[in-house]
Order: C-alpha cells, then sequence, then structure tokens
C-alpha cells in the first residue's frame, strides 16, 4: 500500500460520513485519530470535474476506477474553503481500497475556491 501524499507512514484509514452533511466525508488514520482529512463526493460539489487518469493510476485500484466514487479533499480556512482539484482520492466501494491520484498535464489547481451551495 502507498500512504496518500504528506501522510506517511500512514496507510490505514476510517471512511465516514459527516452525519447530516450531504456528500461531506471524513478520512481518518486509523492509527492516529488526529489526522483527518475532509472529502466531498465531487458530483454533488464539483459536477463539472472529470480528471482523466492514466493506465498506471487505474491499475492503482483495478479495472474499475471509472466506475469508483471521486473524491476532492476540502480545506477549510479563513477566507472561505478550497478544494483540490489536482489530486482526487478515489474510493472503490466493493473492495474498499482507495488511492489519492495525482493528475498531471491536466491544468486543475490544489486549492479552488468551493463555490456556495445554491
Amino acid at each position: 500500500m502507498t500512504p496518500p501524499p504528506g501522510l506517511a507512514p500512514l496507510v490505514d484509514f476510517r471512511f465516514e460520513p459527516v452525519p447530516d452533511a450531504n456528500g461531506l466525508f471524513t478520512l481518518t488514520a486509523a492509527d492516529e485519530p488526529g489526522v483527518r482529512l475532509f472529502l466531498l463526493d465531487a458530483a454533488t460539489y464539483v459536477p463539472e470535474y472529470s480528471p482523466r487518469f492514466s493506465a498506471v493510476q487505474r491499475d492503482a485500484l483495478g479495472a474499475d476506477v471509472p466506475e469508483a466514487h471521486l473524491f476532492v479533499v476540502a480545506n477549510p480556512g479563513p477566507d472561505g474553503t478550497t478544494v483540490n482539484l489536482a489530486a482526487p482520492i478515489v474510493l472503490d466501494p466493493g473492495t474498499g481500497r482507495c488511492a489519492q491520484l495525482i493528475l498531471e498535464g491536466q491544468d486543475y489547481p490544489l486549492r479552488a475556491p468551493l463555490a456556495p451551495a445554491a
């Protein structure tokens, strides 16, 4: 297993929905509960987002990556929340395996402002 960028050596995480928050999840390190990422369901919060994955990236989870769930990491801050579109997290709900895939050659920002809900 490969740890998410910046979180080495952690590789085991709990994925849980945030109660009463549609499309918001936490990814918490199993051995260090203080290490937590907030994930947003990309289809809900950035529906126009459609990254392309290389064959090597698809192999990280298996052949069904295009069918897997796509999430973006949310970064709340004093000036609003941004999302990392340059490195989505892809989750295979059938196996529970996930990977953060760094997109290359695509014009997605690390910190895209999250538009307020309509």
